[in-house]
C-alpha cells in the first residue's frame, strides 16, 4: 500500500507542472493575441510560477521517498522536469528584479542621449537614471567604428532588421534609427534608438533602449544595447 501511495504521490508534481505550463502559455497568449492588460497576464503567470514551485517541492519529496522504497522515481522525475521550466523562469525574474536598479530607460550617452521622435510617447531620458545606470551597467558605452558614417548607418540598419525589430524611422539625413523590439516571452514592446555620429577617426554609435510598460526592466534594456553594439562591432571587424 505504501508503494502505491508513493507512486500516486509522484503524479502530483506532473499535474502541477502541466498546470504551470498551461497557465504561462495562456498568460502569454492572453497578452499577445487576446489583448489582455499586462498586469492581468503577469498575475496569471505568477500563479503558474507558484504552482511550479509547489511542483518542484512535491517532486523532490516524492523522489526522496521513491529512492528509499525503490519505487516511483521515474514518475517523480518527470514531474520535476515539467515543473522546473516555469519555476526557473519565475526565480530568474525575481533575482533579476532584486539585483538590478528600478529603471527602464538606458542610454550609452547619459549627458546627450538619443531622443525618440517617432515612438508613441516621445520623452527625454530621465536624468535621475544616469547614476544608477552607470553603477549597475558600466559596460553600456558607445562604440567607435573606423568606417565612414554612411557604411556604419547601413550596417546598423541591417542589424536592426536582422533582429526582427520593427523600424519606425531610418533617415540617413537624421543619422538615427528608431525601432520597436519585443521581449522574448510576452512580446512586450521596447523602444530603441540608434544614433550614428561622424568622428575624426570614423563613426560613433550611441544607443538608447527603454521599456514602454512598468517601472523596471530587470536589465533587459542594458543587455539589448550591449548585445547589439557587440554584434555590430564584430561585423565591422570581420
Amino acid at each position: 500500500m505504501l508503494k502505491s501511495m508513493t507512486r500516486h504521490f509522484g503524479f502530483v508534481p506532473i499535474l502541477l507542472g502541466l498546470v504551470s505550463i498551461a497557465l504561462l502559455a495562456v498568460s502569454v497568449w492572453g497578452y499577445r493575441a487576446g489583448g489582455w492588460p499586462w498586469p492581468k497576464a503577469y498575475d496569471l503567470a505568477g500563479w503558474g510560477v507558484w504552482i511550479a514551485l509547489a511542483g518542484v517541492i512535491v517532486a523532490l519529496t516524492a523522489l526522496a521517498g521513491a529512492f528509499r522504497k525503490s519505487n516511483g522515481a521515474i514518475i517523480a522525475l518527470i514531474g520535476l522536469i515539467l515543473s522546473l521550466p516555469v519555476a526557473g523562469l519565475g526565480v530568474a525574474f525575481e533575482i533579476a528584479a532584486r539585483t538590478t536598479p528600478p529603471i527602464n530607460d538606458i542610454s550609452t550617452d547619459t549627458e546627450d542621449p538619443p531622443v525618440f521622435w517617432f515612438t508613441a510617447t516621445p520623452t527625454d531620458y530621465p536624468a535621475e537614471n544616469a547614476a544608477p545606470q552607470r553603477s549597475a551597467y558600466p559596460d553600456v558605452r558607445p562604440v567607435n567604428l573606423s568606417i565612414p558614417i554612411d557604411d556604419a548607418f547601413a550596417k546598423a540598419l541591417t542589424l536592426v532588421e536582422t533582429r526582427g525589430w520593427a523600424v519606425l524611422s531610418a533617415d540617413p539625413a537624421e543619422n538615427q534609427i528608431e525601432a520597436i523590439a519585443r521581449s522574448r516571452v510576452f512580446g512586450f514592446e521596447d523602444e530603441v534608438a540608434v544614433r550614428v555620429t561622424e568622428t575624426e577617426t570614423g563613426t560613433r554609435i550611441d544607443m538608447r533602449s527603454r521599456s514602454r510598460l512598468g517601472q523596471i526592466d530587470r536589465g533587459a534594456n542594458a543587455r539589448r544595447i550591449e548585445a547589439f553594439l557587440a554584434e555590430l562591432q564584430s561585423h565591422v571587424t570581420e
